[in-house]
């Protein structure tokens, strides 16, 4: 791959442990303006494939033996999940903190798994744990600016990647991370748990029986106020010290481009079925002015002097939005919003030419003007509820995550590793999904001009098949009935 200015600032932070002390060096470029003018070129890149990931089935795993690689909250909630599937050693822990690990051993223990072994030898210390022979798959569960270099040693490493959200913020990252999954034939899975909310799951397999006819436009979202988690600043380095590790949200606010499209943008690409029969061919994207988080920076900084070093940023604007048109003429909106006093919304809106659905600020499903009501609701779901929720789901609840939707994502990675079964969301997804922040940086930095989304599967999209919802081949993982202290017998669905 041509090495740019961008990758190479990047990989010589990567070498010299400048990343840690420094997270705003993940990101060394977005500022210069030669780098925005490579995102227009990387659009048009077309690299050989080596082999189509979507569909792809791995060999069997009797057993995953997962290394998890950042113990701090999505990490450590990962630990415990993991802990109630069958068919599961937590094999390795790996942090650049002993207490974090130390906190992810606490959670094996309870719940009567064996030790991990400990991957705690500073910044670096994940590419042991990669080329070790002792674990199938790598859970990345760490700050954005490492998860690319995690993943690539990863599969370079012969394991899987399972990567947290968003995956990549660069384009070069994205095709290095798809290019480098068909070479090694190891999956690249985005973990992205919205896909596997209860109501996104319950309007996916309507859309697929054909309840919303031909499917027009979709409408998804983040928009949370993080006041709290990004101003959480470190209290001990040893240990979780905040939110955010190192405060490398507050570090990454600075770009100007959607940082994490993901959760709002996986549910409805799914529904299009996108790189599955449909693609996504531009975009374009404007940002409101910051009319809140520079204020809130200023005023933390007269309380407190640690915020000082904060006041001379130029912070990113409080609202982004895209506008997506796909190949067959559907659109989509995408928006981000992480410092606007409001409610907590990832609207998750589905229109087709037959019914309706919308999520936020209510639930609810039409079909025209009529809006179903409760007794209409529960016909719904009891013939439209997936087989994923009806064999797992209850089990989700009780477990957690998110209300659950954590562990059906985890519970369906970890039984398609062990039936040979292709991913439900692959590397093509982890990289279009991911394309939407630089090409949103360009758009935003161009006047919302629009700018070509890569077809990351370089037309394979067009015969792809979306993934199956039955649980065809698969469903035989069995998960752990909640007792007493964590602990219980394994319940074989």
């Amino acid at each position: 791959m041509a090495t740019n200015r961008r990758t190479f600032l990047r990989n010589a932070a990567l070498g010299t442990g400048i990343l840690a002390s420094t997270p705003a060096m993940a990101f060394a470029g977005w500022e210069d303006k030669e780098n925005l003018r490579q995102i227009k070129k990387l659009t048009k890149r077309q690299p050989v494939m080596a082999v189509n990931m979507c569909g792809y089935a791995a060999p069997r795993l009797g057993k995953v033996r997962i290394g998890i690689v950042g113990i701090g909250d999505r990490g450590s909630g990962a630990v415990e999940r993991m802990t109630f599937i069958e068919g599961v050693e937590i094999a390795a822990l790996c942090d650049v903190r002993q207490a974090a690990v130390d906190g992810g051993q606490k959670i094996l223990e309870n719940a009567g798994h064996p030790k991990a072994r400990e991957y705690v030898s500073g910044d670096e210390g994940f590419r042991s744990l990669c080329e070790s022979d002792d674990v199938d798959l790598i859970y990345i569960a760490t700050s954005w600016q490492w998860h690319v270099p995690i993943a690539l040693a990863a599969m370079n490493g012969g394991k899987h990647a399972a990567i947290e959200v968003t995956p990549a913020f660069h384009l070069e990252d994205c095709w290095e991370l798809v290019e480098t999954s068909e070479r090694t034939r190891k999956h690249c899975i985005p973990l992205e748990n919205c896909c596997y909310d209860f109501f996104e799951l319950l309007t996916l397999n309507m859309v697929r029986q054909g309840v919303f006819g031909d499917l027009i436009h979709g409408e998804g979202a983040y928009i949370h106020d993080l006041e709290y988690w990004m101003f959480n600043k470190p209290q001990d380095e040893r240990m979780s010290d905040g939110a955010y590790h190192k405060m490398w949200r507050m570090y990454d606010n600075r770009r100007k481009a959607d940082m994490y499209p993901t959760h709002g943008l996986g549910p409805i690409c799914q529904a299009m079925n996108i790189n599955r029969g449909d693609k996504m061919e531009y975009l374009t994207a404007m940002m409101s002015d910051d009319f809140t988080l520079k204020q809130r920076i200023e005023k933390k900084a007269k309380e407190d002097p640690f915020f000082e070093k904060f006041t001379s940023w130029e912070m990113r604007g409080n609202m982004d939005i895209q506008l997506i048109r796909t190949h067959k003429g559907r659109t989509i909106m995408i928006q981000h919003d992480v410092s606007s006093p409001r409610p907590y919304s990832r609207i998750h809106l589905l229109s087709g030419t037959k019914c309706f659905a919308q999520k936020w600020p209510l639930q609810h499903i039409a079909f025209g003007h009529d809006v179903a009501d409760d007794a209409k609701m529960k016909e719904i779901e009891e013939r439209y509820t997936p087989e994923i929720v009806r064999r797992v789901g209850e089990m989700a609840k009780k477990v957690g995550g998110h209300g659950g939707m954590d562990f059906l994502m985890d519970w369906r990675m970890i039984d398609c590793l062990r039936n040979g079964l292709p991913m439900d969301m692959d590397v093509y997804d982890a990289a279009a999904w991911s394309s939407i922040v630089p090409l949103s940086e360009w758009s935003i930095a161009n006047n919302s001009a629009p700018i070509e989304i890569p077809d990351f599967t370089r037309g394979a999209w067009k015969t792809n098949k979306p993934h199956d919802l039955t649980l065809a081949g698969g469903g035989t993982t069995g998960v752990r009935n909640l007792r007493e202290g964590g602990k219980g017998q394994l319940d074989i669905k």
